[in-house]
């Protein structure tokens, strides 16, 4: 029994550090926009089904093949926000959320003709060692590299955030966007570059889920509502919260299947989400508004 709980608890924390990253694109255009974005999911499908394409298609070698998948990814996250999001101003809330939902299923038709409908899973960072041992339990060395590639994405995006002055003047623009501009920070550069960093966040975020379970075009409706479940559960528009948010749901997800069956899992997430909500509706930061730099 200690060995299974071991086991799904390093699993839960893998799935838990790949909806960190999504629950992060969400909170980064949050932040610098105010816009919701619910094509995040798409982001992360792309990410690995265009690291697929590359890698089996065009023979790139695999490290380029992700620098191509999150390079795209980015430039599609900037066409969405210049011929989708902007021209609605960014003045109400809802016709936003219906652009990017419609953005969504646009991103699904295209990766369905595109690269078909099967699922494709992509190979092991590294082929050499399948797995270690802790105290004679096996576990899978991708855990330990996708946990890894999602802390590097945090302390990288943290590091950009509170010590470039780029990341300042995003900071700002989300914080103090009237104080910004007067300082000569424009509004629209600083969104556009948010857009591109969240869409390059699930990217990577689909990368590292494409070595663990095979994904098709349809793959991102599911992980854009359990990165948005993240990210209310730690706290709306919260770094941390979508941290803290990410891993919560992602080992109580895996560990859930030891009293209810598998098939049920993904709604472990939203439940979860519920509870927290009906007794802490601000999330477990108690974040109810966009925060300045952490």
């Amino acid at each position: 029994m200690g060995a299974t709980v071991l086991q799904l608890l390093v699993a839960g924390l893998t799935v838990g550090a790949v909806y960190t990253l999504i629950a992060l694109g969400f909170v980064t255009v949050y932040r610098c926009s105010g816009v919701t974005n619910f094509a995040q999911g798409e982001f992360v499908m792309l990410g690995s089904l265009i690291t697929f394409w590359t890698l089996s298609k065009g023979h790139v070698p695999y490290p380029l093949s992700m620098l191509v998948a999150v390079v795209g990814v980015a430039i599609v996250g900037v066409l969405l926000y210049q011929f989708a999001v902007r021209p609605l101003g960014g003045n109400n809330m809802m016709p936003t959320i219906i652009t990017t939902l419609g953005a969504s299923i646009f991103l699904v038709g295209v990766a369905q003709i595109t690269m078909g409908g099967y699922e494709k899973g992509l190979p092991a960072f590294m082929k050499s060692v399948k797995s270690f041992t802790i105290a004679g339990i096996p576990l899978p060395l991708q855990s330990v590299w996708v946990i890894l590639a999602a802390i590097g994405v945090l302390l990288v995006l943290q590091l950009f955030n509170n010590w470039t002055l780029f990341g300042m003047k995003m900071t700002a623009t989300a914080t103090q966007p009237s104080a910004a501009l007067l300082c000569g920070v424009s509004r629209r550069k600083m969104i556009t570059w948010s857009f591109a960093i969240s869409a390059a966040v699930g990217a990577v975020g689909g990368i590292c889920l494409g070595t663990i379970v095979p994904l098709n075009y349809a793959s991102g409706s599911i992980y854009t509502l359990k990165g948005f479940a993240a990210a209310v559960l730690g706290g709306w528009g919260k770094s941390t919260g979508a941290i803290v948010g990410g891993f919560i749901i992602g080992i109580v997800e895996t560990i859930s299947v030891l009293w209810i069956p598998a098939g049920y899992r993904d709604a472990v997430a939203f439940v979860v989400l519920l509870i927290i909500l009906y007794f802490r509706p601000a999330g477990i930061l108690g974040a109810s508004l966009v925060e300045g730099a952490e």
